[in-house]
């Protein structure tokens, strides 16, 4: 029984110099100290030890299990301890590396011109007029005096839903829509999106436009001019100059186009305008007589202007972006440019 003993003593002693985890550990457990374990077992045996030798082989097996149990406590809380360092060594921060980077995102340069032209026009006394992208024939075309078979509906290239339901080709519908819910003075500006089925370098079948309108007694299109001189020196700079060219729309009469001087050049031609110093904007002109009447504003009381503005066009001018498809892209190595504007 002795023998057995220390057989089991060296056995324990040598199974615990191998032990490096608390699965081990347990193992261990179950093995030599569990209900069911090897020293269990020996205390089972002390049955058959004579009586003279029981007492003295029963104080080994407990002086055997209790130095065993010592042992593997501190075998335990040493590998507790381990694990606590190790955990701790995953999880510090060394505040000493550089921290991480994180990118600031910006406005789309589409937003930023659009902010800084409502901020022009908003200084004017413009009110902005949010006008819906699905529209009926009638207040796209009809009442803004082109008529059924008119050739400018082909100029239009419009996506039809239905017959008589559009994508709206102009935010010219948000003119129509305002004068039919307010009377005169007006002084409205529509931002939004407008659709045709046009796709090149410089068009897009989908792109934004900013209407304007003014109505009034006694207005002219030198009050147009003189509004939209104001508003390039803000966008494009203080030194710039207008200039109107005759043109065509149908709800404008007299019709403009409406350049400004090259701010690249000064005005003696470069690539930006062609060599000619000036860039084409906008268009726009006198509200035509039969728009007013459609929308029962007398014609012989009030008159007014009416202008239409591409954003990404002057966008593009503004920021040097000579292909309107990158607007669209999402293409951070584009967009990040605009981090700092």
């Amino acid at each position: 029984m002795e023998d057995k003993i220390k057989e089991l003593q060296a056995q324990m002693a040598e199974a615990m110099k191998n032990i490096s985890s608390k699965e081990e550990l347990a193992d261990f457990w179950q093995t030599y100290l569990g209900k069911n374990g090897q020293v269990a077992g020996l205390m089972k045996n002390l049955r058959s030890v004579s009586k003279e030798d029981r007492p003295a082989m029963g104080k080994l097996v407990n002086q055997l299990k209790k130095e065993t149990e010592e042992r593997y406590q501190k075998a335990k809380e040493k590998q507790e301890a381990l694990e606590l360092a190790a955990r701790d060594r995953k999880e510090q921060i060394d505040i000493t590396l550089p921290a991480k980077k994180r990118t600031v995102g910006s406005l789309h340069p589409l937003t930023l011109t659009r902010n800084e032209m409502v901020n022009v026009f908003s200084g004017m006394g413009f009110e902005i007029y949010d006008g819906a992208e699905i529209e009926d024939d009638d207040h796209n075309f009809t009442r803004l005096n082109v008529p059924q078979n008119h050739p400018s509906r082909d100029m239009q290239d419009t996506f039809y839903i239905t017959k008589d339901i559009l994508l709206r080709t102009q935010t010219s519908t948000g003119q129509i829509r305002y004068m039919d819910a307010h009377k005169p003075p007006l002084k409205m500006l529509s931002p939004g999106r407008v659709f045709r089925s046009d796709s090149d370098a410089t068009h897009s079948p989908m792109f934004s436009q900013m209407e304007g309108l003014v109505v009034d007694r006694h207005i002219t299109l030198g009050d147009l001019q003189g509004m939209l001189e104001k508003f390039c020196q803000q966008i494009f700079g203080e030194n710039v100059r207008t200039r109107l060219r005759p043109s065509y729309f149908p709800f404008t009469e007299p019709s403009v186009e409406i350049d400004v001087s090259c701010f690249k050049c000064g005005g003696e031609g470069c690539s930006l305008c062609k060599g000619t110093g000036w860039i084409e904007i906008l268009g726009g002109g006198v509200v035509h007589h039969k728009v007013l009447a459609n929308c029962g504003i007398d014609p012989e009381e009030y008159s007014g202007f009416a202008f239409g503005i591409g954003i990404e066009r002057i966008a593009m001018l503004k920021y040097g972006i000579n292909n309107i498809g990158l607007l669209t892209r999402n293409d951070l190595r584009f967009l990040r440019q605009f981090q700092e504007v």
